[in-house]
């Protein structure tokens, strides 16, 4: 991968809690000394395919999407959206039971996204996926071109201000069947660049985390501009819901989910084989 005049591209999503992470480097406060940084923001499922195409020299992906491009990709110990007993919320319009979701349309934010995966995992078998941006997932149901949809973000503590009633809870579905936290989303090196520039990044991805959680305040106070308009109260739960000591380093906890993951996916037929976890620590 060429790096064009010197200049790194992270790709991340345009969500609070990722913008509450790269503040720092957005203000210069963590710099990689001889290259700029430019952030792509993009919605989760677009930073899906591009990894695929490996354009990016950093980027978040869904952890489901990681055993599609672990040959062009490493994980990075920091950075990753890890929930505990939390995570995405199936919705409708009106009360119904999880075990009336057999044939029921599901609206999904993303073939690739962790939320399909888990959906597969503990959802059952006969329910047909309308695919659609994660922003047109609520819609999609209200419009009755789905029965239910999958709630990802801020989306997944505010449904009932949105006027939808709950009817699983991924995170707390996933807690149940295994006690260990959710693995949501990580973030990636290339492995095109050299090691030595790979542990550079790492290293600041890192640094501008700690820097958010020890100046939460003026981080908050930029990271709640990409809060889609959200109360800011519920912003700041959100943002804190998923930038935490997991996020600072996944660990062998956060190491075990993945595997977990990707076993119970096989198990379940989604995909045919775990990938061999690589995973590059910060320091």
């Amino acid at each position: 991968m060429a790096i064009k005049d010197n200049t790194l591209i992270f790709g991340h999503s345009p969500d609070a809690d990722d913008a509450f992470m790269f503040y720092a480097m957005e203000k210069k406060f963590v710099e990689i000394s001889g290259y700029k940084i430019d952030h792509y923001m993009a919605d989760i499922e677009t930073l899906n395919v591009l990894a695929e195409q490996g354009k990016l020299p950093v980027t978040a992906v869904s952890a489901a999407r990681y055993p599609d491009v672990s040959h062009q990709y490493r994980i990075m110990s920091c950075g990753s959206s890890i929930g505990r007993n939390y995570g995405p919320m199936v919705v409708s319009c009106n009360p119904i039971l999880e075990s009336e979701l057999k044939g029921k349309r599901v609206a999904v934010p993303g073939k690739y996204t962790t939320s399909w995966l888990l959906f597969q995992i503990f959802g059952p078998e006969e329910c047909e996926p309308l695919f659609v941006d994660f922003d047109d997932v609520g819609l999609a149901v209200k419009e009755g071109r789905a029965d239910v949809g999958i709630l990802l973000h801020e989306g997944q503590i505010l449904y009932n201000k949105l006027g939808f009633h709950g009817i699983m809870n991924l995170g707390e579905k996933w807690h149940e069947a295994t006690a260990m936290p959710i693995p949501l989303g990580v973030d990636l090196v290339s492995r095109q660049i050299g090691e030595h520039l790979a542990q550079r990044i790492a290293d600041a991805s890192l640094a501008s985390i700690k820097y958010a959680i020890t100046h939460e305040d003026e981080a908050l106070n930029y990271a709640l501009g990409f809060g889609r308009g959200v109360d800011p109260e519920d912003g700041k739960k959100f943002v804190r819901m998923y930038v935490n000591k997991d996020t600072v380093d996944m660990g062998e906890v956060g190491r075990a989910a993945l595997e977990k993951l990707y076993g119970m996916a096989v198990e379940r037929g989604v995909y045919s084989k775990r990938p061999a976890l690589d995973i590059l620590q910060a320091k």
